[in-house]
């Protein structure tokens, strides 16, 4: 199958997507005839899918690899799986989720995670902790209340950053996923192909661990 955009990724490309992208929206037969046209290797329907879904993909391997380059060619590898990988998609979960998934094997078939830490794109503690909606923050001890505040803020992000970079790559799969990526349980549990009840376990002894790692701060 020969497709018309080129599968080349860089920061700008990736910004330009992400303006430029579709709202996933469209109901389901409508979904249905854009997957079946993606399993026909309709040209357009492949670069729509690039369009909607590489900034988040992108967004996701940046936060895993915590480097920009690798997290490119990993958004890179995953669209071109997927290109060979649509004729057999079910759609028993939705594009998004399947491509997260394929994003995740690609990086840790090929890379160390977190192998170089303190790049790419910083955890907002503000960001809410999946189901539950409390913020990221609430990982860390609280209690400051000093004029230095947002210097605080940024050094919690830092030592953030690098607890989940030490966290064993099944606790920082689900961590990512639920608290950063914002997916639900059955999400998560579809993405890395695990049961409910594993989900949930590994989110809990992942918060746990990075309670413990920042205890001190």
């Amino acid at each position: 199958m020969i497709f018309s955009k080129s599968l080349t990724f860089d920061e700008e490309n990736l910004g330009s997507a992400a303006a430029a992208a579709v709202p996933d929206s469209a109901c389901p037969t409508a979904e249905s005839e854009f997957i079946e046209k993606l399993k026909q290797g309709d040209a357009k329907s492949f670069d729509t899918l690039v369009m909607r879904y590489s900034s988040a993909v992108y967004g996701l391997l940046l936060r895993i690899t915590q480097d920009p380059e690798e997290a490119g060619d990993l958004t890179q590898e995953t669209f071109l799986r997927a290109l060979k990988a649509i004729v057999k998609f079910r759609g028993d979960a939705e594009l998004k989720t399947w491509l997260f998934r394929i994003a995740i094997n690609q990086s840790r078939n090929r890379f160390r995670w977190w192998k170089r830490r303190n790049k790419g794109k910083t955890v907002s503690l503000d960001a809410p902790i999946g189901e539950n909606d409390s913020p990221m923050s609430e990982t860390i001890p609280s209690g400051a209340t000093n004029p230095e505040e947002n210097t605080l803020q940024l050094e919690r992000e830092r030592l953030l950053n690098k607890a989940l970079g030490e966290l064993s790559e099944n606790f920082k799969e689900a961590v990512i996923l639920c608290d950063i990526e914002g997916l639900s349980y059955e999400e998560i549990s579809v993405t890395l192909d695990i049961n409910i009840g594993t989900v949930k376990s590994r989110i809990a002894r992942g918060r746990e661990e990075l309670r413990k790692k920042l205890k001190d701060f």
